[in-house]
């Protein structure tokens, strides 16, 4: 990704590739509720990623787009080079990366249209949901669990809190992209 890209040109490339992985690779497949789409939403940019909630028929993730070169670690078979000649994964090898003073885990992926990112699965089983507005509803009860949780515990999680805000006011505001 380039730090120029604004939100549109993210979301059309993000949606356009996640789209075309769906007819090639999960469009007869079973597991998957082909009643959703793939949907962009609550994007923002911190720390030098691009970082959003992505709705696949097959999963919703936050996904991490790098800006620039974050410097992490590629996994043995995981360069580009590899990862052109391989089958498609839908999730990749986990890494620990840093973000908003914070050490988080994602799953390393490759993708040709878009480069290296990392990617936090959240939701895995779609066929409950009847529209993407019904699977971001289930994500913010679970938000709001677990921020009832914490605050009963008296624990601060400070990069989960502000990402979740983030998330949670994207969402109220509208901010989607398809």
């Amino acid at each position: 990704m380039r730090s120029q890209d604004d939100e549109s040109a993210v979301a059309a490339r993000v949606c356009d590739c996640f789209g075309e992985i769906y007819r090639r690779h999960f469009s007869s497949e079973w597991r998957v509720n082909h009643e959703l789409p793939v949907e962009m939403r609550a994007f923002r940019r911190s720390d030098g990623w691009s970082v959003f909630l992505l709705l696949t028929p097959w999963m919703m993730a936050r996904v991490f787009l790098p800006e620039r070169d974050p410097g992490l670690q590629i996994a043995s078979g995981w360069s580009a080079a590899e990862r052109v000649a391989a089958p498609f994964q839908a999730i990749g090898p986990l890494l620990d990366f840093s973000i908003l003073g914070g050490v988080q885990k994602a799953h390393l992926n490759y993708l040709p249209e878009l480069g290296h990112f990392l990617l936090q699965p959240l939701v895995q089983s779609m066929e409950k949901y009847d529209s993407a507005d019904a699977v971001f509803a289930a994500w913010d009860d679970v938000i709001r669990t677990r921020d009832r949780v914490m605050e009963q515990q008296k624990r601060e999680c400070g990069w989960q809190k502000e990402v979740s805000r983030r998330e949670f006011f994207a969402r109220l505001a509208g901010n989607r992209a398809s």
